[in-house]
């Protein structure tokens, strides 16, 4: 695995993104409750660039006793990047789909050293 500069640390507010292309690989930096997480910028569906998709949390669907929809609400404590193609939505964190588990974002290794942001590309 190969460690590519991606930009400085300052550049990414919390709550925010920057978008690269590092080896030939466009690759999503996100900073999120004070740390970095990196995901190919490629949806799994169908190649959408989910890193460059909406920010929110995510949304699910409330059932009563038996079964009967409620209606939709912002799930507490979750938050999503939403494909800007289809509207998938995958787990900042985790890059999981929670409707399909066979179904994530490709995770790149990140790291910060002396101020600068570093990829793990695999060569």
């Amino acid at each position: 695995m190969k460690d590519v500069f991606v930009g400085l640390d300052a550049e990414i507010p919390e709550g925010g993104r920057k978008v690269v292309v590092a080896e030939g690989v466009e690759i999503g930096v996100f900073r999120v409750d004070g740390g970095l997480l990196a995901w190919r910028n490629e949806c799994p569906h169908q190649g959408g660039p989910v890193c460059q998709g909406r920010i929110m949390p995510g949304v699910e669907e409330r059932l009563d006793g038996e079964r009967k929809s409620l209606g939709i609400h912002y799930k507490a404590g979750s938050l999503v990047v939403v494909c800007p193609w289809h509207g998938y939505e995958f787990d900042i964190h985790t890059g999981a789909h929670e409707g399909l588990s066979s179904i994530r974002l490709a995770p790149h290794p990140v790291s910060v050293r002396n101020g600068e942001v570093f990829v793990g590309i695999r060569g």
